[in-house]
């Protein structure tokens, strides 16, 4: 497409970061999602939920244009399977999001306020997110600095951060996890069975924020 053309002529990881930006878009609703659960605005919810699919639909879109349209002689700073593999873990974030906006409308699922933690828990998996968002859009900085110097020590320590904030986060989700199963005489079973659902899915976004941010520092280890 003439479109990803353009931008791999502007630059090599032009496309990833377009793409990221789709993603984001994804990704960045989740909180507005949730918000609405908290206020038990259902039909906010599932309004919600269908602007995240076609969100990640747009996303899915852009991958797959990205991909048929790569071109095998491409220079690029890194290798071919590198970018590939970072493109497929973005397009994570994507799916994970849609995956807990699904669970999310499943029911109109309650005892969000009984799950103490949970809303800072879902905010801090976003702002790994973000975190890693911005590694992501320091690649144009990287390639000028030949992957090197001040730039790459400073996105080496936004990747340590994102183990630290994962690390974090597990800890976190299990404390919460804990919380849920005090509490199951008071859930419903398919209540009880959602909520733990979400708790595993909303913590896959920092895990997946420390995979990228591990590829990344693997490339800049080569360099």
């Amino acid at each position: 497409m003439f479109s990803i053309a353009k931008l791999f002529g502007r630059s090599p990881f032009a496309p990833l970061q377009s793409h990221m930006e789709k993603v984001s878009d994804c990704v960045l609703l989740l909180d507005p999602l949730f918000l609405a659960l908290k206020e038990k605005d259902y039909e906010k919810v599932i309004e919600i939920k269908k602007n995240i699919s076609k969100k990640e639909h747009l996303a899915d879109l852009t991958k797959n244009d990205i991909r048929n349209h790569l071109p095998k002689s491409l220079f690029l700073p890194i290798d071919r399977f590198s970018f590939l593999e970072i493109l497929s873990l973005q397009d994570s974030f994507a799916d994970k999001a849609e995956d807990i906006a699904v669970i999310v409308t499943l029911k109109e699922l309650k005892h969000f306020e009984d799950l103490e933690g949970f809303e800072e828990f879902y905010k801090k998996n976003i702002a790994s997110f973000i975190l890693s968002h911005e590694v992501i859009k320091e690649f144009d900085v990287l390639i000028e600095s030949s992957f090197g110097g001040i730039e790459a020590h400073k996105v080496k320590k936004m990747i340590e951060d994102l183990a630290f904030k994962e690390h974090e986060l597990d800890i976190f989700g299990y404390n919460l996890l804990k919380k849920l199963y005090s509490l199951a005489d008071k859930f419903s079973y398919s209540t009880f069975n959602l909520w733990s659902i979400i708790l595993k899915e909303v913590g896959e976004i920092s895990n997946i924020s420390e995979k990228l941010g591990n590829k990344i520092r693997m490339i800049l280890e080569l360099k």
